[in-house]
This record gives structure tokens, C-alpha cells and sequence, in this order.
């Protein structure tokens, strides 16, 4: 397998429930061999539906899933052996030890990995003989990663990997995740924490009522909105004494007392000519805070976007012009 081979390719996929509630409307996108791709969106978006056709466990009501070129539901036998799945709970009965339920696990696994070569990984060396009723939230999401790397997978599937575990936890996934990565592993990630995913992702993709609202790298997700620049206003000037916004290049403005906010898509040209103002004024711009947009202000501003123009079947990428299939 090339290392650039798409193995993960969904195109125009949909998804329709009783009493005709449509979850996926028609979502494409496609992930490499050794790349982390995320899907992130709010609550109701349809990431879940997505996800459980990507892992083969139903029959999409339209368009196509192919892993590895084969479909997961059909050609279930030769696709799950080399997947993973981490659900976001995986309901193992609880009375069995740590070692009892990865050994149990193991049994229906191909090729699996000794369980004591992948409980350390996780985070839950000298954990073998505890009851997994006796284990926190995080112990147990991290069970649940550990049975889902038994059978060294070439796709992973993870389902909010880290909800429940501390900060510390949740780096030692990271780090996980990356070093899985690395080892040219693919990795499909839902998560709702955004730092997450701007940490982790190679690409993603956001959902917004069962479509595709913007996809591409982080920084390129992020690039498409508005960055800001925010400070004090000196000292018996007012707003209209800056230079004029066109020439800052900005693109909206906001002001609360003293403090003003200004919004640009050019955020080296509006800092250096403001700065430049400033220094030939002789003022002190206090407070200056000069910041691109995160992925958390992207993706609440996309849902805005997407909730107030109702997205249509075909539209434009927002990140970078180009046509998609929603």
C-alpha cells in the first residue's frame, strides 16, 4: 500500500432513518494511509451516522463507503480484521478483570497482539487484575482504546477518545495517536474538544445537519475566518482618528467603552500599518492582543454561517473556493 493511497473514500454518502429523518446528506471526503482526520460537529450533525457506515455496521441509504476499495458492510470480512474501533462506551462486563475482558477481546480478533504488550501503551501496566467496574471513566476509555489496538490496525476508528480522561490522559492519548501515525496508520477521530482535533488532525472535516460545511487542514479551516486585533484606545482619541479600516484592511469592527476590536483577513497588513500609526502618533496602544482565529471561533462561525444560509446541495468549500459535493 502506498503511503498516499486514500483508504478511507466517501462519496455523496447518505443516511436516511424511519419516518424518512435524512442524518447524512450526501457527505464526500477521503483520508490517506498514515493521516489523522477528524469530523467534528455539533451535536445532531450526523458525525455518529457517518461513522458507524464507515465501520460497516449498516447499509448506507445512498452514495458509497470504501476502506482499503472494499465496501465494510458487504465485504465485512475482509475489511474489520484490519480496522480498529474505539465506540464512545464499550460496555464490557464489568465483573471481568482488565486481563480477562483484553484476552476475551483478543479471542475474536485476527492476528491479535498479547494484551500485555498493549495495556502499557495505554496507560494501564500493573491494572491486569482489576475488576473494570472498579475503574474510573478514564481507566475505562482507556480499555476501550487498548481493545481496539489489539489487532495492530491499518484504520482506526475513534469515537470521542478522550471524554472522561484528565489532562494528563488525554496527552498520553495524543502522543498515542501521533506515534500511531507515524507508523502509517490511519485514524478517523470524532471529538468535541476542538483543541483535540487542531492538535491531532492532519485534515477535517465539520458537519452541519448532515453535511459537509467546510473541510481542509486546521490552519486552513481557520484561515477562512476573520482574525483580530484588539487594544485600548489612547487617551482623548476616538475611533475616528485611526487610519480608515479600508486601509487596515479591515473587515468589521467593534467597540466597548475604551476597548476596540477590529476584524481582518489580513492580519500582518492591519498589525503593521496600526503599529505603524501608532509609533508615528506617538501613542501607546494598550492592551494590544493581535491573534489569528482558532478552530473554535472557525467552527462556530461556520455553524452560524451554515445555520443562516441553509446550505444547499452544492455550494463552495469555505476554505478554499472550490466546489464541493454537501
Amino acid at each position: 500500500m502506498q503511503l498516499n493511497e486514500h483508504v478511507i473514500e466517501v462519496t455523496d454518502l447518505r443516511r436516511v432513518y424511519g419516518g424518512g429523518f435524512e442524518a447524512v446528506r450526501g457527505v464526500s471526503f477521503s483520508a490517506r494511509r498514515g493521516e489523522v482526520f477528524a469530523l467534528l460537529g455539533t451535536n445532531g450533525a450526523g458525525k455518529t451516522s457517518t461513522v458507524e457506515l464507515l465501520e460497516g455496521l449498516a447499509v448506507p441509504s445512498g452514495g458509497q463507503v470504501r476502506i482499503f476499495g472494499r465496501d465494510p458492510y458487504t465485504e465485512r470480512a475482509a475489511v474489520r480484521p484490519r480496522t480498529g474501533v474505539m465506540l464512545q462506551e464499550g460496555g464490557f462486563p464489568s465483573d471481568l478483570t482488565v486481563r480477562e475482558t483484553a484476552r476475551m477481546w483478543a479471542g475474536s480478533v485476527s492476528g491479535a497482539r498479547p494484551p500485555q504488550e498493549v495495556l502499557p501503551l495505554v496507560g494501564l501496566a500493573g491494572k491486569d487484575d482489576v475488576r473494570v467496574k472498579q475503574l474510573s471513566g478514564g481507566e475505562r476509555r482507556r480499555l476501550d482504546l487498548a481493545l481496539a489496538l489489539l489487532g495492530d490496525p491499518e484504520v482506526l476508528f475513534l469515537d470521542e477518545p478522550t471524554t472522561g480522561l484528565d489532562a494528563e490522559g488525554r496527552r498520553d492519548t495524543w502522543r498515542l495517536v501521533r506515534a500511531l501515525r507515524d507508523n502509517g496508520t490511519t485514524v478517523l477521530l470524532t471529538t468535541h474538544y476542538l483543541e483535540e482535533a487542531e492538535s491531532l488532525a492532519d485534515r477535517l472535516a465539520i458537519m452541519h445537519k448532515g453535511r459537509i460545511a467546510a473541510t481542509g487542514t486546521p490552519a486552513e479551516v481557520t484561515a477562512a475566518q476573520p482574525s483580530r486585533i484588539t487594544f485600548e484606545l489612547p487617551t482623548g482619541y476616538f475611533p475616528g482618528d485611526l487610519p480608515p479600516l479600508d486601509e487596515l484592511g479591515v473587515t468589521g469592527h467593534e467597540l466597548d467603552g475604551r476597548t476596540v476590536r477590529l476584524h481582518t483577513r489580513e492580519l500582518q497588513r492591519a498589525a503593521t500599518r496600526l503599529l505603524v500609526w501608532a509609533e508615528r502618533t506617538g501613542v501607546e496602544l494598550k492592551g494590544l492582543d493581535v491573534r489569528s482565529a482558532s478552530l473554535e471561533e472557525a467552527f462556530l462561525g461556520i455553524a452560524r454561517e451554515a445555520s443562516a444560509h441553509d446550505l444547499p446541495e452544492q455550494g463552495k468549500n469555505t476554505t478554499t473556493g472550490k466546489e464541493y459535493a454537501a
